[in-house]
């Protein structure tokens, strides 16, 4: 973990916040406004969704206010907004949340249905919404994944206890048909409705949403 980032003392959480750091910190200054495998958004985009996501995890926790601005129609606007700045904000206030969490609790508010989750889950998911975000920003500016299997795995099994009940408001679109020689991170996406191999040269590997 970088110097001065604040942990929240759930691992899944604490790698998700970390991918998401690595891939903001390497989209190029042009770059903000690539498409993305979220169809229609571009970059800036997806980057400031998942801000606002991360702050909606730790509102829901806290009773604090959400974020300032809608995430679920982001504006494509960085003019004045420092990304680094932006971005660590929201991540030490769900930190910050999520190490307040009584770890014996029976469940926690989360931002999504059934907006009670465990809090092994409800942690967890939170970092699902910041990894993938992640791989959506690094795909879309040619950066590797920053998705290890050892983080897609837990990813995977709290996405199957949350993204159902999700799919038919559009927050996922239908899983992708397994490949042969997929690893856990391909599995992770394909079930997420997302090409693994996606890149922003063929567009009709596009598979859907992630809101």
């Amino acid at each position: 973990m970088s110097d001065g980032v604040i942990s929240s003392g759930w691992d899944v959480l604490d790698a998700s916040h970390e991918a998401l750091r690595t891939a903001v910190r390497a989209v190029p200054s042009d770059g903000w406004h690539l498409p993305t495998p979220c169809a229609g958004w571009t970059v800036a985009q997806v980057f400031q969704h998942a801000v606002g996501d991360q702050i909606g995890y730790a509102a829901a926790l806290t009773g604090e206010p959400g974020p300032d601005f809608n995430p679920f129609a982001p504006s494509d606007d960085m003019g004045g907004v420092n990304p680094a700045v932006f971005l660590e904000n929201a991540l030490a206030r769900a930190a910050k949340a999520w190490a307040g969490v009584d770890r014996d609790a029976a469940a926690v508010p989360v931002p999504v249905p059934p907006h009670k989750l465990s809090p092994w889950s409800g942690s967890t998911a939170c970092g699902l919404d910041a990894a993938v975000h992640a791989w959506d920003i690094a795909a879309a500016t040619g950066r590797p994944s920053p998705l290890a299997p050892e983080l897609a795995r837990p990813l995977l099994q709290v996405a199957r206890e949350i993204v159902e009940p999700l799919r038919p408001r559009g927050a996922y679109t239908a899983a992708l048909a397994p490949d042969e020689g997929d690893d856990d991170v391909a599995i992770l996406l394909r079930y997420l409705g997302r090409a693994p191999h996606w890149n922003a040269s063929t567009p009709h590997d596009v598979s859907g949403k992630e809101r």
